[in-house]
């Protein structure tokens, strides 16, 4: 079973997940940030991730803290969960629509932590969300579960249906790069031999 459990305590944070790469989509988030609940039901359903997260941060200071550690901690869960990344088909990409918005992301597993993002969003928030927070999220996510990650907002209005659609995209194109290739199973995906 492909699956980890990461536990991290700051000043700011306390964060327990769970995260299972051969789930159906299942778990129960609890991040004391509306939005980025919504957004990590999404990320598990759309990635058929089984994901729990349960996290007290400082959210009465903003939700920069908490947003960017459970980043951190699905990174490293990611990381832990693919282990030594044999059979790993390792490449995903999806254009996922959302009403008017319409979604690139493409994800290499490649070792090497690398955020691109090529996206507007058009309000500074959604909600009480801060939705330069995305960036953060994703920033926090790449860097410690070592892939690269290209994100493009092809077209959009809705800073709503913008951030919704990067979420399912991400998920999808995660789901495709995270499966086993029965041709390859056992055999790092790189001609160095390591991932």
């Amino acid at each position: 079973m492909r699956i980890a459990e990461i536990n991290r305590k700051t000043a700011e944070t306390d964060i327990a997940l769970s995260l299972n790469l051969d789930g159906t989509g299942a778990g129960v988030i609890d991040t004391g940030c509306g939005f980025l609940n919504h957004m990590l039901v999404l990320f598990a359903k759309h990635g058929r991730f089984d994901l729990s997260v349960k996290c007290a941060g400082d959210t009465d200071v903003d939700d920069h803290h908490t947003v960017e550690d459970i980043g951190i901690c699905l990174g490293k869960a990611f990381t832990e969960a693919l282990g030594d990344m044999r059979g790993l088909v390792r490449y995903g990409s999806k254009i996922l629509p959302m009403d008017e918005a319409l979604i690139l992301s493409a994800v290499d597993i490649s070792g090497r932590g690398k955020l691109v993002a090529d996206l507007t969003i058009p309000t500074q928030k959604v909600g009480t969300f801060d939705t330069e927070l995305v960036f953060e999220f994703f920033e926090a996510f790449v860097r410690h579960a070592n892939m690269t990650l290209h994100i493009r907002g092809l077209a959009g209005e809705n800073s709503h249906h913008i951030i919704e659609g990067t979420f399912k995209s991400v998920a999808r194109s995660l789901r495709e790069a995270v499966k086993i290739d029965p041709e390859t199973a056992g055999e790092i995906p790189s001609t160095k031999g390591l991932l």
